[in-house]
């Protein structure tokens, strides 16, 4: 099955319902590409009038999680995948619309090749960039996944 924008942004309102309710929403994704949109709003500023950095973080997780969800699924092999370590750098009061956007899906092809072969854990590191309507970058992302296959007990 074929990971869309619909279906995501429907698991994101049953099982991530804080993404969902702040306005996250998987507007493209591809082999190698995820953009994720939120507006900055009431539900998910901060004191100082700008969008709170977890939202930001958990739009970008977004961007590079979508893409290793839908390269797993397409291996058709039963692999994890988790998040083990990120960082992030903020350039600019994210106010407006932002727009979040990762192009690293081609680097999980050769992880999920590697664990699928080996049984051995995998990592690599994504980036995700988030920028206003202008286009000026307010923050980036950095996520380094870690995928292995599963155990079958």
């Amino acid at each position: 099955m074929k990971l869309t924008p619909s279906k995501i942004n429907t698991f994101n309102f049953f099982k991530l319902p804080s993404v969902f309710f702040t306005g996250v929403r998987v507007k493209t994704i591809d082999n190698n590409t995820c953009t994720v949109k939120v507006k900055h709003r009431w539900i998910n500023q901060n004191p100082f009038k700008s969008m709170f950095w977890a939202v930001q973080g958990m739009a970008a997780e977004l961007t590079t999680g979508a893409l290793v969800l839908a390269k797993i699924r397409s291996s058709g092999k039963n692999i994890s995948m988790l998040v083990s370590n990120n960082n992030a750098t903020f350039t600019k009061k994210a106010t407006g619309k932002i727009t979040f956007t990762c192009k690293d899906g081609h680097l999980i092809d050769e992880a999920l090749k590697k664990t699928i072969a080996t049984g051995e854990g995998q990592t690599f590191w994504m980036q995700s960039i988030g920028t206003n309507q202008d286009g000026v970058i307010v923050s980036t992302f950095n996520f380094e996944w870690s995928v292995k296959v599963k155990n079958k007990k």
